[in-house]
Parts: structure tokens; C-alpha cells; sequence
């Protein structure tokens, strides 16, 4: 099930206030608005709200056994790639990239975010389908680059269906097969990557797939691997 709304400040605020109010959120239903004022995205970045892009949230009810909630960022990660690959014509330069951006080329063409409320995830998408917002740090892209812009509904129908399905083999199959699949449609191995962990210097190294748990594994010039659970990742030459 979709509700779309014509303005809002964020589809995650929303969903986190329902949650905190004890309103039922069902999984399977998605809030997307044609526009969004207070939209946002990691490390605290102004998402911006082109009209005709894809800007919706969901929520995942976690359960004791589901494997850890912040994977649902790659499984929100490959949904993305599955509804947009179906678009294209070639979907050779669509790549994920750690943690939560799907690229096209060198350009970021959507964006996951996951919010975390009592027990659930909120996951908040955003894809450029009709226009690119301008960001000061990297490249952007949207698929009306490439032709007519995609019908925003009908995208929401099948980014919704992909998503549902993704989570279904994740709580069924655990990591091992997700994390294969992500890194199937990642950038190449050997990537050079600028990585900057909270609180610390930046790194650069190559990409080195993904741990068993998920986390990035950057391959550093001494030869040695370093698993990063959490940090801003940039492609060498999107900082050109």
C-alpha cells in the first residue's frame, strides 16, 4: 500500500511521529510525497525536493531473529538497483555504493536513509527521477538525463514490490546471499575509495568488497584490510 501526499517536511519525520504515538505503521505500507520541505539526508545533508522525483519512507518491524537492522540499508540498496536497472535501457554504469547510494556512472542518483524508532527502521529513499539537486561535494545525476523521466507512481509501485520481496529473502536467508548480490552490482573491486570514519583521518585504498556482516572492507596501500562499519564514502574521482 502507497499514501501519497502533496507536501510534507520529511516521509521519515512522519513515520517516526506515528511510531511514537503508538499508531500502527504495517510494513508493506510506504508514505511518498510530491514534495518535501525539511528533507534529509546522512550525515545531517539537505535532500532536496525536485518535483517528480521519488521521495518515500517505509518501515521494517524488527523481529528477534531478523539479522542486524542496519543491513536493511543494503537490502534497501539493491531494491533500488533492482526497480531502476528496469528502467534503463543499459544498466551497465548503475552501481551500489557503501553504505546506502545507488550511482550511475560517477553521479549519485538516489539515496537511502535509516532511522531508527523503539523497535522498527524507518527507511527513507530518495531518487532523482526527473532532476538532480546540486550538492557541493559530489556529482549528481537523474534519469531524465537519459530520457523522458519515469512516471513517479508507477516507480513507487515497483521500488515498493522489490523492496518487500528484498526484505523477505533477507529475514529467510540471512546475510551471506545479500551480501553477494551487493556486491554483485557494486563498483568494481579494486575501486579507489576516500573513506572518513567518525572521528578520525581520512583513508583512501581500494574497495574490497563487503564482510561477512556487512561492513565495507577497504584495502589500504600497505596490503592490509580494514573493515569500516560506519563512516561518509566517496568515489576517488567524485571529489574531481
Amino acid at each position: 500500500m502507497i499514501r501519497f501526499v502533496t507536501e510534507t517536511g520529511s516521509t521519515n519525520s512522519d513515520l517516526a511521529a506515528q511510531l511514537r504515538a503508538g499508531e500502527p505503521v504495517p510494513e508493506g505500507q510506504w508514505l511518498v510525497a510530491d514534495r518535501q520541505v525539511a528533507g534529509r539526508g546522512r550525515q545531517g545533508r539537505n535532500w532536496s525536493d525536485g518535483s517528480g522525483n521519488f521521495m518515500g519512507s517505509t518501515v521494517v518491524h524488527i523481529a528477534p531473529r531478523d539479522p542486524n537492522p542496519a543491513t536493511l540499508a543494503l537490502v534497501a540498496g539493491v531494491a533500488a538497483y533492482e526497480a531502476v536497472s528496469k528502467i534503463l535501457a543499459d544498466p551497465s554504469q548503475l552501481r551500489l555504493k557503501w553504505p546506502n547510494d545507488l550511482m550511475l556512472g560517477d553521479a549519485k542518483l538516489a539515496g537511502i536513509l535509516l532511522e531508527r524508532e523503539r523497535d522498527a527502521i524507518i527507511v527513507g529513499m530518495g531518487v532523482n527521477l526527473a532532476a538532480a539537486p546540486e550538492l557541493p561535494d559530489r556529482k549528481t545525476i537523474a534519469l531524465s538525463a537519459l530520457g523522458p523521466a519515469p512516471d513517479r507512481d508507477h516507480f513507487a509501485q515497483s521500488l515498493a514490490s522489490a523492496f518487500d520481496l528484498e526484505v523477505e529473502r533477507w529475514r529467510t536467508y540471512g546475510l551471506e546471499p545479500l551480501t553477494r548480490r551487493w556486491t554483485a552490482v557494486a563498483h568494481p573491486l579494486g575501486t579507489p575509495l576516500v573513506v572518513q570514519p567518525p572521528g578520525e583521518d581520512r583513508l583512501q585504498g581500494g574497495f574490497a568488497g563487503l564482510t561477512v556482516d556487512g561492513a565495507l572492507t577497504l584495502r589500504l596501500a600497505d596490503g592490509s584490510a580494514r573493515a569500516i562499519h560506519a563512516g561518509d564514502v566517496m568515489l576517488v574521482n567524485e571529489e574531481s
